[in-house]
């Protein structure tokens, strides 16, 4: 994208009225965008106005699924947790009306800060801050599973009985609302999920796609801020751990496997440990989470090729997405399997 062009998606005009009336004086000149490249769902864009910049989130531009783009969701549980131990950005306003950008939108603190995305920059951290890094990522998560929903105003933003059946059912949903091939296995690992559900053992705001890329590292390797809250709810929190394990341990198929053993990340292993040590909760269930990781990856990664056979995705690395599928059902098979 050449300087001065507009990303597609934002009309830099209609944004400034609306911020003019909504937050007058939050914008003191005309506004100009670019997209934040990294992201596969929702889109990103980093908005100035030449002295101060803000991050604007909004959903893709078409083939948009129920609940699975939910803007009020995302900005509802980063406000509630602003002065909680877990660190978000500020949030500046919800717009729920399609007239401004055509798709509800928010916007937020740009939060000063690394985003590792990839093994070049990851690689180049060295072994004690990689550790530094994972360590800190882990005691964040155990904070946010800490923090009581009803104290910060989230007592109705899921509903944790029944968390998981329904999880299961919603990626099963969301699979046959994208599909637009056979995957080999796909139905067996669904209906294996679906038949062996460990019983939840505490209720817990869950992030729902909690990784290394949806953290800001800031000052001292610690997490600035998290990120992505799109799928956030009130739910099992081992849900959480066992994707967090399926991206650590890293598959082949993956574009980037920024998280590894010879760049001085511990291994999964020490990380439940110190998760573990802190949560109070019986880690034994994990496979079957880690399974259900690797089915909800799946269907995820399939709704983005499918959005990218129609031509409907914004950025760059989209190509290669579909490959991702059959190979993280067969590993998920094959977890549920050794459990």
């Amino acid at each position: 994208m050449t300087a001065g062009e507009v990303p597609p998606g934002v009309d830099l005009e209609r944004l400034r009225a609306h911020l003019g009336h909504r937050f007058p004086g939050l914008a003191a000149g005309s506004l100009s965008a670019r997209l934040v490249e990294g992201g596969k769902s929702n889109l990103t864009y980093v908005v100035t106005d030449g002295a101060v910049e803000w991050v604007l989130r909004r959903p893709p531009l078409a083939h948009v699924l129920a609940t699975a783009h939910d803007m009020a969701r995302e900005h509802r549980v980063m406000s509630a947790l602003a002065g909680t131990p877990v660190p978000v950005p500020a949030t500046y306003g919800l717009c729920e009306d399609d007239d401004v950008l055509g798709a509800p939108f928010y916007l937020m603190e740009k939060v000063e800060g690394t985003v590792f995305r990839t093994e070049e920059q990851t690689g180049a951290l060295g072994r004690e801050r990689a550790r530094a890094i994972a360590l800190d990522l882990v005691a964040v998560l155990a904070e946010l599973h800490a923090v009581d929903p009803d104290e910060v105003g989230l007592a109705g933003f899921g509903r944790p009985e029944g968390y998981l059946e329904r999880q299961v059912g919603r990626w099963r949903t969301q699979l046959a609302a994208s599909r637009s091939r056979e995957i080999d296995g796909v139905e067996e690992l669904s209906a294996t999920l679906a038949a062996a559900i460990p019983v939840t053992q505490r209720a817990a705001i869950v992030h729902g796609d909690y990784k290394l890329d949806n953290v800001i590292v800031g000052a001292g390797d610690t997490v600035a801020a998290v990120v992505d809250w799109e799928m956030a709810t009130l739910g099992d929190p081992l849900s959480d751990v066992g994707l967090l394990l399926l991206y650590w341990g890293g598959f082949e198929e993956l574009p980037e496997r920024p998280v590894r053993p010879e760049f001085g990340f511990p291994p999964g292993e020490e990380l439940l440990e110190l998760y573990g040590a802190t949560a109070g909760l019986d880690l034994s269930p994990l496979p079957w989470y880690e399974a259900f990781a690797c089915f909800k990856l799946a269907v995820i990664s399939e709704g983005i090729h499918f959005r990218h056979l129609q031509g409907k995705t914004v950025g760059e690395g989209f190509a290669e997405i579909g490959g991702m599928v059959e190979p993280l059902v067969a590993r998920g098979l094959a977890t549920l399997q050794r459990r």
